[in-house]
């Protein structure tokens, strides 16, 4: 992996890991200032939560076309079992993601709020970390 990539792969690569920063580190940023406004600013948290929705669904959609137009670069065939075993878990991770932050969005209890943010972002690092895994091993 000596080579220079060509300019498509290094956009799509690009605009792929940008996307799934906002998404992940997104999370990250957002949840971790819940406590202290839902404290102190328990108004603040629903402008919030729409401002980075704004931001972060479109970002949602840039990593799931970019991870798709990998995939179509790629003759899978050609792939050990191991690449393929984890690119498929990385894909129903992502895709776990997606939902479980649909549940926190949408969800109307507490329950549902809590876990679905747990779950999103539990899930939205563990899609980084076989990403990582993945492209570290092409």
């Amino acid at each position: 992996m000596n080579d220079l990539t060509s300019l498509s792969d290094t956009i799509r690569l690009s605009v792929h890991i940008l996307a799934a920063s906002i998404w992940v580190g997104g999370q990250v940023v957002v949840g971790s200032a819940v406590g202290a406004l839902r404290r102190n600013h328990h108004d603040a948290l629903n402008p919030l939560a729409r401002s980075f929705g704004r931001v972060a669904w479109p970002a949602y959609a840039l990593v799931v076309l970019t991870g798709m137009w990998s995939l179509a670069v790629i003759d899978v065939t050609q792939t050990s079992t191991g690449y393929q075993v984890a690119t498929l878990i990385k894909v129903l991770v992502a895709l776990a993601s997606g939902a479980a932050a649909t549940v926190h969005s949408y969800g109307s209890s507490k329950v549902a709020k809590a876990f679905g943010g747990a779950v999103a972002s539990l899930t939205a690092v563990a899609s980084l970390v076989l990403g990582v895994l993945i492209r570290a091993g092409a």
